[in-house]
């Protein structure tokens, strides 16, 4: 079964793989049906989840032009979809808030509504069981590399925490960790950031000031992936549309 979002507003510059790129930060994407003289497309998700975050960015800008995203349904959240074999979460299990921070740092604008959306979903249905799930196996995975036998980084004084992944680092590049563990929330849990990151996407309480810094992060982390390539002026969170770097845009399953 498909759920699908109605798009209009669509730029003329606009393509069906700007598009995509766009709107799969929500989600897996069955089908896109675009109709570019008129300027609308038809979205279909996989997931229920994924709708309804679609619906989240009406008003978002994409290509310098002001989108307008809605549903003839209504979509509902839906936290018993089966896991894929190898996979503790998908894309559109993440919190609403943690979506936005991805856009941000691939440098779309979002604006400050929208970003209140985000927040006041992630408060009225709560974090994935999923996504819950895989990052409290992480804070105790990462803490007992950093702290030792069942610590934890959630639970520790940032000092401790900050001294504890200095040394965890250190043991990771003797043992060659670090080549292996490429996947952001990693990173940013054994950071001295850890306590904030956890807190950011285990918890409902947020303001949109918080978003803004995740999405900062994300784009540090990006920047230092990207070693030689030259380096971006980062999350762009106000003004004008931004048209993402076409090396760069698009990236969700990477955090």
């Amino acid at each position: 079964m498909a759920y699908t979002v109605n798009v209009s507003g669509i730029a003329p510059s606009t393509t069906q793989t700007q598009l995509h790129d766009f709107f799969t930060f929500c989600g897996k994407i069955s089908s896109i049906q675009y109709q570019e003289k008129s300027g609308s497309a038809t979205i279909a998700f996989e997931k229920s989840n994924a709708a309804k975050t679609a619906l989240m960015l009406n008003g978002g800008a994409l290509d310098g032009s002001t989108l307008s995203v809605s549903s003839d349904v209504v979509h509902q959240d839906d936290d018993h979809h089966p896991a894929t074999q190898g996979v503790p979460y998908e894309q559109s299990d993440k919190p609403r808030a943690g979506i936005a921070a991805e856009y941000l740092a691939k440098g779309y604008t979002l604006s400050d509504h929208i970003l209140e959306r985000a927040i006041d979903m992630d408060n009225k249905q709560g974090i994935s069981k999923r996504f819950l799930s895989y990052f409290n196996t992480l804070d105790k995975t990462v803490g007992e590399r950093a702290l030792g036998p069942d610590q934890t980084i959630s639970a520790k004084v940032a000092t401790t925490v900050d001294n504890a992944t200095q040394q965890a680092k250190s043991i990771d590049e003797q043992k060659g960790y670090s080549k292996i563990a490429q996947d952001y929330y990693t990173k940013a849990m054994s950071s001295p950031l850890g306590q904030k990151v956890w807190s950011f996407y285990t918890n409902t309480s947020k303001q949109v000031q918080d978003i803004h810094e995740e999405a900062r992060r994300i784009a540090d982390q990006e920047k230092q992936k990207a070693g030689s390539t030259p380096p971006s002026t980062g999350a762009q969170t106000t003004g004008s549309a931004a048209i993402p770097d076409p090396k760069t845009q698009a990236a969700p399953t990477v955090v």
